[in-house]
């Protein structure tokens, strides 16, 4: 098994775990409108869409940094020459890990004070449950990052790297946006 094998293991359980909650979400968001508007609000609704809002989003930035998807400035580090672009990306990558590290451990002290609460309108529910998306999501990062270093390396002691923005816009000026049907290059959408 490869690293490749094993990074593509990797992105298809966090893309799982990311559709699954915005399936749940996005149920969850339904039911929540359905029984406001026939008069019976659900009164832990509020507290549960919250919560999961904020798991997708430590799950799904956890899914984004494997595929290199947030934000950057490749233009600035691609301008470095490539001895510089290369300690400057392992300056980041050091960086990003000391952060989301930091976030785990904390998080799981977080966890270990939570000990014994639980949620207000779902009182059978353990907060320690709620809250470990925080440890969870910062652990599944941290490993996102090191199945991606590699790449990373590669890419700025290389030609540099890519900005997936001005890619993704190079390629709807070339072939139009799928999204529309019939479009075509250069239309006015």
């Amino acid at each position: 098994m490869t690293l490749r094998d094993v990074r593509a293991g990797y992105g298809r359980l966090l893309e799982a775990i990311v559709l699954a909650l915005v399936v749940a979400l996005t149920a969850l968001v339904i039911a929540g409108a359905t029984f406001r508007y026939a008069g019976a609000s659900l009164s832990w609704y509020d507290e549960i869409a919250s919560i999961g809002l904020v798991w997708l989003t430590y799950y799904g930035s956890a899914l984004a940094a494997l595929r290199g998807a947030h934000i950057g400035v490749p233009g600035l580090v691609n301008a470095m020459p490539p001895a510089v672009r290369v300690v400057a990306t392992l300056f980041a990558e050091a960086m990003v890990f000391l952060f989301f590290i930091l976030l785990a451990v904390l998080g799981w002290e977080v966890l270990q004070v939570l000990e014994g609460e639980h949620l207000v309108s779902l009182p059978f529910v353990p907060t320690q449950l709620t809250q470990s998306a925080i440890p969870i999501g910062a652990a599944l990062f941290a490993v996102a990052e090191a199945l991606r270093l590699p790449d990373v390396l590669r890419d700025a002691r290389g030609g540099g790297f890519v900005d997936l923005e001005v890619k993704e816009a190079m390629e709807l000026a070339e072939h139009g946006d799928p999204a529309l049907p019939g479009a075509k290059p250069g239309e006015p959408r």
